[in-house]
């Protein structure tokens, strides 16, 4: 099988939201979304003293797509106007289905903002189609204790299955899209390798740490996009490494977005 071409490798710039610096790869300047992923914000590890707040989003509405959150240090504490409560621990994924609407708010947990620690999130947002965007809200809550992983036998990768299959290994989150989602956690010298079908779009973006995909070197806060031209994904470690990796196949229908409504025409928010 042919190995995919790196189209292009893309440097997560710094932006400013509320009180937060966060690095944004998508959107970003010559790239308005990899169909149907949207947007991704990593809020990068923090260590905060006891009693400072690092996360707090008011309710705000969403409608038309699929807000996620994976948290990878701290705890981010969700409220939504379908009466969920969640505390998503560390290694854990807030994945909501907004469809027709659906009320939420995010932030630091209680416990987080007592204690001093690290604190380390992303939010990616996924487009759904026409004929799923006015669907019952729904969301999904995992804790990393009931995300399934794959560990090569060296022990030097770990993949955590967040959506989707891996080597028989389903995930907890259903995605109606056929989403897959893992979470790589890669030391010095680790190797995976991926087949994914041409008609599928992948992204991958990188936390932290240095590795070779497919030839091409990629930094931390680097975000990697390909060409559909290939099926082979080869990954290889130079550091201690934490990447996202994202496959689907692209919905192809057009997109009416204003702010937090992401529908197919105007007519539609």
């Amino acid at each position: 099988m042919e190995r995919r071409t790196v189209k292009s490798v893309f440097t997560a710039p710094d932006i400013i939201m509320g009180s937060n610096r966060l690095k944004q790869p998508l959107p970003i300047a010559g790239l308005d979304q990899i169909d149907p992923f949207l947007l991704l914000h990593h809020m990068p590890s923090t260590t905060h003293e006891p009693g400072v707040n690092t996360l707090d989003v008011g309710p705000h509405p969403h409608r038309g797509f699929e807000p996620v959150t994976f948290v990878f240090k701290g705890e981010v504490e969700h409220y939504d106007s379908l009466g969920n409560h969640t505390v998503i621990r560390a290694g854990g994924v807030q994945w909501m289905t907004a469809g027709r609407g659906i009320v939420h708010s995010e932030g630091a947990s209680k416990e987080q903002i007592d204690k001093s620690g690290e604190f380390e999130m992303i939010r990616l947002w996924i487009k759904l189609p026409k004929d799923k965007k006015m669907n019952t809200p729904v969301n999904q809550g995992v804790q990393s204790e009931v995300i399934p992983t794959v560990e090569s036998s060296n022990g030097r990768t770990k993949v955590n299955v967040v959506s989707g299959n891996y080597q028989s290994k389903h995930g907890p989150v259903e995605s109606i899209t056929g989403v897959e989602a893992y979470t790589i956690e890669m030391q010095q010298d680790g190797y995976l390798k991926f087949e994914v079908r041409q008609s599928r779009n992948v992204m991958i973006y990188q936390l932290h740490g240095n590795s070779n995909i497919n030839d091409q070197l990629v930094a931390n806060t680097q975000m990697v996009v390909f060409d559909n031209d290939g099926e082979n994904i080869e990954i290889a470690a130079s550091e201690d490494s934490l990447m996202l990796f994202l496959t689907t196949k692209p919905i192809n229908e057009p997109m009416a977005q204003y702010g937090p409504f992401v529908m197919n025409t105007q007519t539609e928010y």
